[in-house]
């Protein structure tokens, strides 16, 4: 959305990502390594490109090789094995090989800017990373932050005071292209944004802890933030540009933040594993469901997510879409697209 709204004339955009999707998608803590796929195809040493024909190696999952099959640009692997030394030479090798006319850092919801003190952090370690390695690289790189507050770690009040200038506020029409994708991919954030570009306002329930996320008039706005000054506010990211491994930075995380993202996400894989799935009955299904949206609307709750819906009804990932397809029949009304309403 970002590309086509700022650079939409000037073609296709080079989309440098983690693979690294949560245990929805894929069920095997932390992030995935080239290693982990079939398929890739190198561009430098260091860079890889995912083609639609790549494929994780099982039990790894991973929404790259169809984000590359639906979308118009190259998707390439960002890749933290080696840590932020190593994110520093894919970015500079990137670079080298295309010589980009620009090139953006894009974290939406913020938190890319916390101290790494703030009770509400949830997941710095993949957004310091990659800050720490754009400090390093010898190329101008442009920090915008998308959907201000929307990852539900810092507020839009927290941020309100460290945003620049804003650089585009998202549209219906920003967000019609990528519509089919926003069916199917899990990322909450992103389908916030894309909600709040079509006009949704109110306040959405995420994530398996239940966050509450305002969507506000704020939500659609994208800010410049200077670089520099991001770098030297986030502790966490400052301390990590020296690492050359992801076990490294994730001591540093410990440390310095008190966690690690990826700790979090191994103790809940351990718990997952002794769970069954729930098979998806319909009509159980919408009993639960009538259920969750009396007490969210109790909660003030107005909207929530089909993956936080997956986690409330105890289904598996895999049942993620047989739901939405179940809800969106059952109850066209409330389907607010990539959002679900609990309105009645």
């Amino acid at each position: 959305m970002l590309h086509a709204a700022l650079y939409g004339d000037e073609g296709p955009a080079v989309i440098l990502t983690y693979a690294w999707d949560r245990l929805l998608i894929d069920p095997v803590p932390g992030p995935r390594y080239a290693d982990d796929f079939t398929g890739l195809e190198p561009l430098t040493p260091a860079v890889w490109k995912v083609p639609e024909e790549a494929r994780p190696i099982a039990p790894a999952g991973s929404t790259l090789p169809r984000l590359a099959a639906e979308l118009p640009h190259t998707m390439v692997l960002l890749d933290p094995i080696r840590g932020a030394e190593g994110i520093t030479r894919q970015l500079a090798e990137l670079v080298t090989h295309l010589r980009p006319a620009s090139v953006d850092l894009l974290d939406v919801g913020g938190d890319v800017l916390a101290r790494g003190d703030e009770p509400t952090l949830k997941s710095p370690l993949a957004d310091s990373l990659t800050l720490a390695a754009c400090g390093q690289v010898n190329v101008p790189v442009r920090l915008l932050i998308a959907g201000p507050g929307l990852d539900g770690e810092l507020s839009h009040e927290d941020l309100r005071n460290l945003l620049g200038p804003t650089v585009h506020t998202f549209t219906t029409k920003d967000t019609d292209p990528i519509a089919p994708v926003l069916d199917w991919h899990p990322s909450e954030a992103t389908g916030m944004l894309a909600a709040a570009a079509r006009g949704v306002r109110g306040t959405c329930e995420v994530r398996d802890a239940g966050l509450p996320i305002p969507l506000t008039d704020e939500s659609p706005t994208v800010h410049e933030v200077d670089l520099d000054e991001a770098l030297s506010r986030n502790e966490l990211a400052h301390a990590l540009m020296s690492t050359t491994t992801l076990a490294e930075a994730e001591s540093l995380s410990r440390e310095i933040c008190g966690f690690s993202e990826i700790d979090y996400e191994r103790s809940k894989a351990f718990r997952l594993q002794g769970q069954k799935p729930t098979m998806l009955d319909p009509e159980s299904a919408l009993r639960q469901l009538a259920e969750f949206e009396a007490e969210a609307r109790s909660r003030g709750v107005t909207h929530t997510t089909f993956r936080h819906l997956t986690e409330i009804l105890n289904l598996d990932g895999s049942q993620r879409d047989d739901l939405r397809r179940l809800l969106i029949s059952s109850r066209p009304e409330q389907h607010a697209a990539p959002l679900w309403s609990v309105n009645q």
